[in-house]
């Protein structure tokens, strides 16, 4: 049961990651240069594998008590921003995350910045540094989803397979489209994503300070389920505070 979740929780948010990685190499490469973003691309991965391969061995050594409190929390804090964002996006408070529109603002940044050549990489250092920077930053987020959920779970290895499954999957997509990934339902995957990071939050984080869950993982169950309908009534509830205000207005009145 906990290693479905798991799986389930570490591919969901890895994919929202690899989502947004892909939309801007996707964009300079097209608009600029692809040899220039896959080498940025490539030493992006580089770094990245050298701050896991250093970070995390010393994370799994943690007593397992202390890293469930203090990953509890930071995992609470992600999830319940991600949660508040997703809330008010599915309410109508907050405009719903456009993923062909950011798209179409990273093609006209590159079509617009100069084209210089430096040194070594001899191509476009525009292209060059943005992939690097979208595939590292990006990255850490995923590599601290893996090794947070993992060491957590005591099983790193599903989740860097979550992860794995989760950004060949996009960058499948990416390949095969060439293009914005519009089609990937992301506000969608953001909301199940909050969910999930809250109530793993919730778990660990409790665990963590020393209380004991009725059922112990299998709770999760009951956990993940109590957070998703929390917040779809809370979405339900402020889509009727939008309407009602709508409806008082002098324009919502005159329509």
């Amino acid at each position: 049961m906990t290693a479905a979740f798991l799986f389930l929780a570490a591919f969901l948010a890895c994919a929202v990651e690899a989502v947004e990685a892909a939309t801007v190499v996707v964009a300079v490469g097209l608009t600029r240069s692809w040899s220039s973003s896959l080498r940025g691309v490539l030493l992006g991965v580089a770094a990245l594998a050298a701050v896991v391969g250093a970070l995390g061995p010393a994370l799994t050594r943690v007593p397992l008590g202390p890293l469930r409190l203090v990953v509890g929390g930071l995992l609470l804090v992600f999830g319940l921003g991600w949660l508040r964002k997703a809330i008010l996006r599915a309410s109508g408070y907050k405009a719903l995350h456009d993923e062909a529109a950011a798209f179409e603002r990273q093609v006209a940044r590159a079509s617009g910045a100069p084209g210089e050549r430096r040194g070594w990489m001899g191509g476009d250092s525009y292209a060059f540094t943005l992939a690097f920077k979208a595939v590292l930053l990006e990255g850490l987020e995923v590599a601290f989803i893996v090794l947070t959920f993992g060491a957590n779970a005591h099983d790193v290895p599903l989740a860097a397979l979550a992860a794995g499954a989760a950004i060949a999957t996009v960058v499948g997509l990416a390949a095969i489209v060439r293009g914005p990934l519009s089609r990937v339902p992301e506000n969608t995957i953001k909301f199940a994503v909050g969910v999930m990071l809250t109530s793993f939050g919730s778990f660990w984080g409790a665990e963590g300070a020393g209380a004991r869950w009725p059922g112990s993982d299998a709770s999760l169950a009951a956990i993940i389920p109590a957070v998703a309908l929390l917040s779809l009534a809370t979405v339900a509830y402020l889509r009727g505070v939008r309407q009602r205000s709508i409806d008082r207005s002098p324009t919502g009145a005159a329509a």
